[in-house]
């Protein structure tokens, strides 16, 4: 048997289950990660998986998949740097066991990430904010799960994948109403719901079902999937941007909703420290993306420097030609 198969099975039962703790979301992105490669690496070299050893997966067949991944694929750099990290993992972990294969293994740490262009967050307005939570006809019961789920996550900016795993019971609705969630790291965290989720919420909760069961339920009772709630989100968006137009510009997701839940806290006055714990982010600087996309901001910081004398605001163009000019 070669070296690669019971360093990747070791890999993932001792280091990652068993040392690191990953929960199931890191496993799951880890695993499609070495299927991909190992798939590629076949398809490149004739072998089956069972057969190739880390010799078969040096740095140039490693940059091969990378280039794979983008060209063929269609991968954004981001998850290119996702599977390349996963790769990293193995590999740092296949050193300790296997000084034979150092020089190897040195050239594959040695790939760097790519570098990408950070665009500016995509969040709603309010009038868009209220043309989506009224798009769900809540004459029905998906409607009604909809809109509750919409509402919650607008307002406590949950990501998606721990708005699909939250149960009826992780929902407290007496004095002082909030939702309990476990995020990434295995962080549990609580959130404290508004007058108006508190109310939405309690409406939902009248409808069938026990405290262990799903708080937003497919057709079959069993918890909506990311890709469910993706597809659901992108719905009521396109039946929104009839009520508010400027929503067809934009592409709304559940990452969507909680970038526009972290722009109504920093609208608020709410500090960046507080953000960061409200969305469960590892470190403040996470938050500063809502600053460099916060226009209000800028904007008052801009009146403050104007010269004493002047009237604050942005130049705009006297002459719709001038308009046209300054536009290009």
């Amino acid at each position: 048997m070669t070296a690669l198969a019971p360093t990747l099975e070791a890999f993932f039962t001792q280091r990652l289950a068993g040392q690191l703790q990953a929960s199931p979301h890191t496993i799951a992105a880890y695993r499609d990660t070495f299927r991909l490669l190992l798939h590629h690496t076949q398809a490149r070299t004739g072998k089956k998986p069972s057969q190739l050893d880390l010799a078969d997966l040096d740095a140039p067949a490693i940059s091969a998949f990378l280039d794979h991944l983008e060209h063929d694929r269609g991968n954004a750099i981001r998850t290119r740097n996702a599977r390349l990290a996963a790769i990293h993992s193995l590999f740092a972990y296949a050193a300790l066991s296997h000084p034979e294969h150092a020089a190897l293994i040195s050239r594959v740490l040695a790939i760097p990430p790519k570098r990408f262009d950070r665009a500016l967050i995509t969040y709603l307005t309010s009038a868009e904010v209220s043309a989506l939570l009224a798009a769900p006809d809540q004459a029905t019961r998906h409607g009604r799960r909809d809109h509750a789920l919409l509402q919650l996550a607008v307002q406590t900016g949950l990501r998606v994948s721990e708005l699909a795993v939250l149960r009826r019971a992780d929902v407290h609705l007496d004095a002082g109403p909030y939702v309990r969630c476990t995020g990434k790291g295995r962080k549990e965290r609580i959130t404290p719901l508004t007058a108006n989720t508190t109310a939405v919420l309690r409406a939902w909760l009248r409808e069938p079902g026990d405290p262990a069961s799903p708080l937003f339920p497919g057709p079959r009772g069993r918890p909506l999937t990311r890709s469910a709630i993706e597809h659901m989100v992108t719905r009521h968006a396109s039946t929104a941007a009839a009520r508010s137009p400027s929503l067809a510009a934009k592409q709304v997701s559940p990452h969507t909703l909680r970038h526009t839940a972290a722009m109504q806290l920093l609208h608020a006055g709410v500090d960046t420290t507080v953000i960061a714990l409200w969305l469960g982010h590892e470190s403040t600087e996470t938050t500063q993306i809502y600053l460099h996309a916060d226009m209000t901001l800028k904007e008052k910081a801009l009146a403050r420097t104007a010269p004493a004398g002047t009237k604050p605001g942005r130049y705009r163009p006297p002459d719709p030609l001038l308009a046209f000019l300054e536009s290009l």
